[in-house]
């Protein structure tokens, strides 16, 4: 586009590939995470809510849900290019604007006046035109989505080196990026699969925070954090082996044993499916007492533990034998 203005651009040539959300997502990450100075007048854009932008402290106008919208599309395919019909696809769907194409250029312009700093030609701007579409190009701008690509692979990398307090922080640091649902009212299909995509994203980042937590022998932390997932699923088996794993650290061998059958009857009352290998493998973890397991090196309270003697642990025995007699059964 070789002006700033609202023309219509030219052509309409595929780019180099259209980019997955999570590929372009890791493209906002590395450019996010460049550097820790706050310039005053640094360009900031979250997405991991109500979609705003601010440069520095001022915060700036992004205009309709649609307008932002049509940001969300390239920021999160940073540094591809975006073609006009992807855009369109993106942000209208089924029902497309009766001008087409030529409506975009009315939804770039404002959007290139409020995030540009004051004075800068078309060539610089953070959302470039070139032939047949749009690319974002965050030069210094920082975008919360970036931000949460990075912690992520921070978190990644502690858990491999082993660094449970590490990952810990980095899961606590990523979760609190988010300021309610991501791309809150955001029209269109793509914000929808977004938002699915980055809410399973949060739920993984509780998920991680609270193994950390049995990890590290906190389980009443792990406990409270379980109850305040968003959105967690009824059916959610990780999250259920969690919640035993917690109970049994605990020393409520009995409580995890009751979640399990919990589960265990939803799932077959509700689906007609029996529990994964994952939750089955922790039940008898848990019928076993297998610390090493289920908590890693952290360990157990045994204060509360409700079966110490011979006859309670006889008793998890036929209890456990009787589960596997029933699980064959059902795969017959």
């Amino acid at each position: 586009m070789g002006e700033l203005g609202m023309g219509t651009d030219t052509g309409d040539t595929l780019g180099s590939g259209e980019a997955g959300a999570e590929g372009a997502t890791g493209s906002a990450g590395a450019m996010g995470a460049e550097g820790t100075e706050d310039a005053a007048d640094r360009l900031r854009i979250a997405l991991l809510g109500p979609v705003g932008a601010h440069r520095g402290e001022v915060p700036l106008d992004l205009g309709p849900v649609r307008r932002q919208a049509v940001l969300a599309a390239l920021v999160l395919r940073t540094e591809t290019l975006v073609t006009q019909q992807q855009l369109l696809d993106a942000v209208w769907g089924l029902e497309p604007p009766g001008t087409g194409r030529r409506v975009l250029p009315s939804y770039v312009y404002p959007l290139r006046k409020a995030l540009d700093a004051p004075g800068t030609g078309p060539a610089a701007s953070v959302i470039r035109g070139e032939r047949g579409g749009y690319r974002f190009v965050p030069g210094q701008a920082r975008t919360d989505i970036g931000e949460l690509t990075a912690r992520t692979a921070e978190v990644r990398d502690a858990r491999v080196a082993g660094d449970l307090t590490a990952a810990l922080d980095g899961c606590t640091r990523a979760l609190g990026l988010f300021r309610g649902e991501p791309l809150a009212g955001l029209p269109g299909p793509f914000a929808d699969a977004e938002r699915q995509r980055l809410a399973r994203q949060r739920r993984t980042l509780h998920q991680e925070r609270v193994e950390c937590l049995v990890l590290l022998g906190r389980y009443a932390e792990a406990l409270d954090e379980l109850m305040a997932v968003p959105h967690a699923q009824p059916h959610d088996e990780p999250l259920a082996a969690l919640r035993m794993r917690a109970l049994y650290g605990s020393g409520r061998q009995a409580e995890a044993l009751a979640a399990y059958q919990e589960t265990r009857d939803r799932l077959r009352g509700e689906l007609g499916v029996e529990p994964g290998e994952e939750l089955r493998r922790v039940h008898q973890g848990v019928l076993r007492r297998d610390d090493p397991m289920l908590l890693g090196g952290a360990p157990p309270l045994r204060a509360t533990g409700p079966a110490t003697g011979p006859a309670e642990q006889a008793q998890a025995q036929a209890h456990a034998q009787a589960q596997a007699h029933t699980h064959a059964q059902a795969q017959t």
